[in-house]
């Protein structure tokens, strides 16, 4: 099977562009290193390029790989703390190390998911990569963080929702295996969001309505404080600034986005499906028993699924743990309900 090895990134493209109209250099900066990122990732690819930096932890342990990048544009620069390693004095280095764990210990002991390929895959993080950049990203392999500007966004690594996320990523590629473009893209984001959100209440020990279900605030910096990049309860509603422009996700299937940008919408159009996660889990399901659904269906989803797709296999994936004792009876027409709610199937 061809594994289709997104680079993923977290903050929206349309996000930095507003943020480099507005005049800000390191939004404009961040841009082009991501661009460059991908041309590397492809090179990497077709064997063009050669990987940098060597692991050092027996392949298959699951064992985290947290590597300071000390502000260069690449990777694996210096092995900073290993699996076991006693803790440091960078911050960025100990929190990558904390989440790193708290997202694969959950996959282990709460879906019993031996790491982001079920085999094992070590966890390689790469912190202070480059100046002052504005995202974080999965490319396939491992994971990487930029440091923030400081003002509008701080470290990247700081944020268990950002790792989460982006190793969902992961998880993704070895299951469902996503085309990270139009509605099999937004699905790709929508899984990320939902595990992102679902694993941060875990650590937490939130209920689905105690939780805030924003995406990204906790990367936000003084100047954008309050401000989130998503929301899951209210799609189009996370922010509204004259840096960052406006949110743009819908919420239902009427408003739905056709354009060119954001590879036909990832980060735009995932909002509907997420609204519809919030309202599952909300309802009768709570985060736990929705996030059980939706784990069982990214195993049986394919590269090209859209929307309806998924739907159809979500569905039938809460039937399965209905008959099977894993979920609730009324499970079934709970999660029916919520897509019937953004207008889903189409």
């Amino acid at each position: 099977m061809f594994i289709h090895r997104c680079n993923c990134m977290y903050i929206p493209p349309d996000v930095l562009e507003n943020l480099a109209k507005a005049g800000v250099d390191e939004a404009r900066v961040s841009i082009q290193q991501s661009e460059l990122s991908r041309v590397k990732r492809s090179a990497k690819e077709i064997g063009m390029e050669a990987f940098t930096g060597v692991t050092t932890a027996p392949a298959g342990t699951a064992s985290r790989q947290i590597y300071n990048c000390k502000n260069q544009w690449k990777q694996r620069v210096d092995l900073a703390r290993g699996e076991g390693d006693p803790v440091t004095s960078d911050d960025a280095v100990n929190e990558a190390y904390e989440y790193a764990g708290a997202v694969r210990d959950y996959y282990k002991n709460v879906l019993n998911r031996n790491s982001v390929d079920n085999l094992g895959m070590n966890l390689l993080f790469n912190v202070h990569y480059g100046t002052k950049y504005m995202n974080a990203f999965w490319d396939g392999d491992e994971m990487t963080f930029g440091d923030g500007d400081g003002k509008i966004f701080v470290s990247f690594a700081r944020s268990l929702d950002v790792v989460a996320h982006e190793l969902t990523h992961g998880v993704t590629q070895f299951t469902a295996n996503l085309k990270y473009y139009s509605q099999s893209g937004a699905l790709n984001e929508h899984f990320s969001d939902v595990f992102g959100s679902v694993i941060t209440q875990y650590k937490k020990g939130q209920t689905a309505h105690d939780a805030d279900w924003l995406i990204g605030d906790e990367i936000m910096g003084p100047e954008l404080y309050g401000e989130a990049l998503r929301s899951m309860k209210a799609p189009g509603t996370a922010y509204d600034n004259k840096l960052m422009g406006k949110d743009r996700q819908p919420d239902h299937m009427k408003d739905y986005y056709s354009g060119p940008k954001d590879n036909q919408g990832v980060h735009i159009n995932s909002g509907i499906l997420n609204r519809a996660f919030y309202l599952a889990a909300t309802d009768t399901l709570g985060t736990d028993k929705a996030a059980l659904i939706w784990y069982t269906a990214l195993q049986r989803l394919w590269s090209t699924a859209v929307f309806n797709d998924a739907v159809e296999v979500i569905v039938e994936s809460a039937r399965l743990l209905v008959k099977s004792g894993q979920v609730p009876a009324g499970s079934v027409q709970t999660v029916r309900a919520a897509f019937k709610a953004v207008g889903l199937p189409r």
